[in-house]
């Protein structure tokens, strides 16, 4: 679906203009029609352009959208009536055109699943997995809610995350300004002073010597290494699959932020995977539409092998114990349900489970980060104080005695 620029003319005369997504000029002028709008030109907007501009809708606008499907539709109004209510609810926008497109399509014969396919971008596979799920059971309301309470929760989840790593960057900042102001202007002058008192100097005052001129002659290096490691990182994981897995994993033994990042990736896919069982997916589809909300390679290679063994004929249990993924009391959690012939709790109790955990690892991660940042900068600056402090010290000394 496209994005076209039109002017029309209304019931009036008056000629007006927008933007409303079609796939071609006949459904867009159809689209208009139903607007009381005639067609008189209309002109794809440039692909190009729309690369640097590409539209977004926010979870919060989904979690809304969701919600009011959830209580309309249980309260027995039909999809398309659910559909354009809300879209008469909504400010003008791109949102706006999306759900009147859905509309749309709905009147023009098609399900609802069928037309959140044609948005990809914002409706991902696993989001019309589980509302076609529960189109066909007859619980689209009750799969609405969980998918409200999955939406709600992956944003808190993003929140956090925020919260936790706004702090670090912003005292990594300030550590990195201040060693610079220390390196390149504060510790010349001081060592200046240092190296003409004609003594012996130490040897932690020599290292210093060392890192500041490096600081004084390198200093727009030192500013560009970052971007440099990016740039490269990226472009390795862009050529190199050996590249991908290489990171992924670094990423996963990195100290405190490695674990936290594998306990995201498996709360989602764990929430993912029992809102698509609990809607009426099978296992190895669940699985299979689950892996792709997972960013590591490492990770979605383990699930991958995880779902090849249940097609195999192993449980889901044995699958997931065999991954080395999930601890011990998950594995046990999906044995007790598998014998018991209730998975599916099993399932939403692993997803509560790493949503716990996730949430406990984060408020941790959080209490460390301060007095860690705050014993590097101390340990900085004691390091440049005794470094030019020290010989004054002892020359002082020996002038007293």
């Amino acid at each position: 679906m496209s994005e076209f620029k039109y002017r029309a003319v209304n019931s009036s005369g008056k000629v007006v203009s927008g933007v409303l997504l079609a796939d071609n000029l006949p459904e867009l002028e159809s689209r208009l029609q139903k607007q009381q709008l005639e067609l008189i030109s209309g002109t794809q907007t440039n692909k190009a352009n729309d690369r640097f501009r590409r539209k977004k809708v926010s979870r919060r606008e989904l979690i809304n959208f969701c919600f009011h499907l959830e209580q309309l539709i249980g309260a027995g109004v039909p999809v398309l009536d659910t559909l354009r209510d809300l879209k008469y609810s909504l400010d003008p926008g791109y949102f706006q055109q999306i759900v009147a497109s859905l509309a749309d399509n709905i009147e023009e014969g098609k399900n609802f699943s069928v037309a959140l396919q044609d948005h990809p971008i914002i409706f991902p596979a696993s989001f019309t997995s589980i509302i076609k799920a529960g189109e066909y059971s007859g619980e689209l309301p009750a799969v609405l809610k969980d998918l409200v309470d999955s939406l709600k929760w992956q944003d808190e989840l993003i929140s956090q995350t925020k919260k936790a790593l706004t702090y670090p960057s912003f005292v990594g900042i300030m550590v990195c300004a201040v060693v610079f102001f220390l390196m390149i202007y504060l510790v010349p002058q001081m060592l200046t002073f240092i190296t003409s008192m004609g003594q012996e100097i130490p040897l932690h005052t020599k290292a210093l010597i060392i890192v500041s001129n490096i600081f004084v002659v390198y200093w727009y290096l030192i500013l560009l290494l970052p971007i440099l490691c990016i740039v490269a990182i990226k472009s390795g994981r862009a050529h190199s699959e050996k590249f991908v897995e290489l990171t992924d994993r670094l990423l996963l033994k990195t100290w405190i932020l490695g674990p936290i990042l594998e306990k995201i990736q498996l709360a989602r896919f764990a929430n993912h995977f029992a809102l698509l069982y609990n809607a009426g997916v099978s296992v190895l589809e669940s699985l299979e539409i689950s892996q792709h909300i997972i960013t590591n390679r490492i990770i979605k290679n383990a699930l991958e092998s995880a779902r090849q063994q249940i097609a195999d004929g192993s449980s889901v249990s044995e699958a997931f114990e065999f991954t080395h993924l999930f601890p011990r009391l998950v594995v046990r959690m999906l044995r007790v349900g598998e014998n018991t012939g209730n998975l599916g709790d099993s399932i939403l109790n692993v997803s509560y489970f790493y949503k716990r955990d996730v949430d406990d690892s984060i408020d941790k991660m959080q209490a460390l980060i301060e007095p860690a940042m705050t014993t590097i900068l101390g340990l900085i600056l004691g390091w440049v104080m005794l470094s030019v402090l020290g010989p004054i010290y002892d020359l002082m000394s020996k002038i007293k005695t």
